[in-house]
């Protein structure tokens, strides 16, 4: 079934020619179906970019997924145009009164900054407050994961001597969760962030439940026992050249970065080895299956 998007976001003809089924709205109220309601608040500056990657994964399912796109009114990305985010994207006092059976928060460029001094921080945890209460499972990936571990349960992110970056190895530490639902033994996840959640807390809290581990990435997968939230360190949404590109920029700034780790696989640092696509697959798959789909009423 489809991921119903506007037509006229970018992200539509490049999906199209993947051949993930999209579909516009004016199509979509023909069927009847009632679609997945998903929110993703993308925090990311390259937008474009990561809508494409997150709405390649939600068209994966058998679901028709409806997707609204949230956006901050505290900070303006510099990375896109204000007609983008005028014409696709909402802000919180527009779909307030809404209910969504799922909801997506991206990571951002902001983690070596306290969490009290982003600029859209009051407006981000009013954001997680509404998703407490209003949707019925939520993904927060990478810094997104950092802040609301942060907010919700007061861990907070401790600095790395350098940047973790590469795909790194994952093992599951949980028996028969649905998440993990056709995972092999090991799996990979991209990395590329400058610290870390306090994992000891993180152990000590019964009310987070750590599913997924790496020995060099720490942490990978992590929930609440009622499955409302889900903790994601890493980017197993990235493209196949997302990481190259981070690591051409940083060495275009004249930052000190060695090559992405697990992921090159020639001398010449050209051909890509892409490890992770079904794990993101999966990963995405079972939750709005296990736990959007089959635990979200019918009306909203």
């Amino acid at each position: 079934m489809p991921i119903i998007i506007p037509r006229d976001l970018p992200a539509y003809n490049s999906l199209r020619e993947e051949k993930i089924f999209v579909m516009d709205k004016e199509r979509a109220i023909r069927q009847d179906i009632r679609p997945i309601e998903i929110a993703i608040l993308n925090l990311m500056p390259t937008k474009e970019t990561t809508e494409t990657q997150l709405l390649r994964l939600l068209g994966n399912s058998s679901l028709q997924v409806n997707v609204t796109l949230i956006k901050t009114d505290s900070y303006t990305s510099t990375h896109v145009s204000g007609e983008h985010m005028e014409r696709f994207y909402k802000n919180l006092g527009e779909v307030r009164e809404m209910k969504f059976d799922g909801m997506i928060v991206t990571g951002a460029p902001v983690e070596t900054i306290p969490f009290e001094d982003v600029k859209y921080w009051k407006e981000l945890t009013s954001i997680m407050d509404f998703a407490e209460n209003n949707v019925t499972s939520t993904i927060y990936i990478c810094w997104g994961a950092q802040a609301a571990l942060y907010y919700k349960f007061g861990i907070n992110k401790i600095s790395l001597d350098k940047k973790l970056f590469g795909v790194y190895p994952v093992k599951a530490v949980v028996k028969n969760d649905m998440l993990l639902k056709g995972m092999d033994d090991l799996f990979y996840i991209p990395n590329s962030r400058h610290t870390r959640v306090d994992e000891d807390a993180v152990r000590k809290c019964d009310a987070i439940k750590i599913l997924a581990e790496s020995d060099e990435a720490g942490i990978a997968i992590a929930k609440t026992p009622d499955n409302k939230s889900f903790f994601f360190t890493g980017h197993s949404e990235y493209d196949r050249f997302t990481l190259q590109n981070e690591y051409l920029r940083d060495l275009a700034k004249g930052e000190s970065i060695q090559p992405p780790a697990n992921y090159f696989c020639d001398e010449d640092m050209t051909k890509v080895d892409m490890k992770w696509k079904s794990t993101a697959n999966l990963l995405f798959y079972n939750w709005l299956n296990y736990y959007v789909y089959q635990v979200t009423p019918y009306q909203l």
